[in-house]
């Protein structure tokens, strides 16, 4: 009683249950997933959110696992920084493996930065200001594996993990097959990703996947056709609320069907022409629109984000 009073204080601190055994933590804007291995007890986490989300992500596992709280294991959807940010403080505490796909691994061991974010793309004040977004590449060398090929997740029996290239060159999904579960990364948003005022009120909206940080459009949309094609009874993902049920089947079969029209920004750096990224990392990024205009107003608009979030905070 004491435990379920304690999770229900936390909940207006960010964290929401997605499905049996599986529980999500908000930080600004991003998500991350605890899952438990239902035979074993143990658990992993599906991402590290932001710098300040390792102690929200500590203090849930607590509430939920204590007294062995550490995860068997940190598994990754991709390595941009808001889904790698708590890590080098939760590996500090947590002596853990960090798994990722290989296409990954550049950007997760120092050795290559990924493309560079695309303002131009449109959509909202996110992507205006998506070029202050840290861009260096995290080192987890010591902690880095590859997931395996046969498409298992370390530490979580019954769950699989899906391909899903073109936000970035590794990105992953996750899928529970017993009750049709995605945990969709940036494959695909449930809000509107690019968009400061739905990412913060956090409104319910299938899009594709944040445009400021997607790359190869091509590839983005045939993730999400797979995606859309398992037709999953429970959607949770990077940026957004977890959605349920037939309309959100409809909805994300919407999103494949019309995926060049509603998802694909039809102006900004790689509308016609895809990064190219190899096993070393980054190999040809397409030249910038040319446009200062964007730029002034990303200044404009990271000044104005970071006295809402201030704000908000502090309230």
């Amino acid at each position: 009683m004491e435990k379920e009073h304690t999770l229900q204080s936390l909940k207006g601190k960010g964290w929401f249950q997605v499905a049996p055994g599986v529980w999500g933590i908000r930080d600004v804007f991003v998500n991350m997933y605890l899952i438990q291995n239902v035979r074993t007890r143990s658990w992993v986490l599906v991402d590290a959110g932001l710098r300040t989300s390792a102690r929200k992500i500590k203090r849930l596992a607590k509430e939920l696992f204590a007294p062995h709280f550490a995860p068997a294991a940190i598994v990754l959807t991709h390595g941009h920084f808001d889904h790698v940010g708590a890590l080098p403080k939760l590996l500090r505490e947590w002596e853990v493996p960090v798994y990722a796909h290989y296409l990954e691994a550049p950007y997760l061991t120092g050795r290559s930065a990924y493309p560079p974010p695309d303002p131009y793309a449109g959509g909202g004040l996110i992507s205006i200001m998506s070029w202050t977004f840290p861009q260096d590449p995290i080192d987890l060398n010591g902690h880095l594996l590859l997931l395996p090929e046969d498409k298992s997740v370390p530490g979580l029996e019954g769950w699989r993990y899906i391909e899903t290239p073109g936000h970035t060159p590794g990105h992953i999904s996750l899928y529970r097959e017993s009750d049709g579960l995605l945990l969709a990364g940036d494959a695909f948003a449930t809000t509107k990703a690019e968009a400061l005022t739905c990412t913060l009120a956090q409104a319910r909206h299938i899009s594709g996947p944040p445009r400021y940080f997607t790359t190869d459009w091509v590839a983005a949309e045939t993730s999400v056709k797979k995606l859309a094609a398992l037709q999953p009874s429970t959607v949770a993902t990077g940026h957004g609320r977890p959605l349920h049920g037939k309309t959100m089947q409809h909805r994300l079969q919407w999103l494949a069907d019309h995926f060049k029209l509603i998802a694909k920004p039809h102006f900004g750096r790689y509308s016609k022409e895809s990064a190219v990224a190899g096993i070393n990392g980054v190999e040809y990024v397409p030249s910038p629109p040319a446009s200062r205009w964007v730029i002034l107003a990303g200044v404009i608009a990271l000044v104005a984000t970071s006295a809402l979030i201030y704000n908000r905070r502090k309230s």
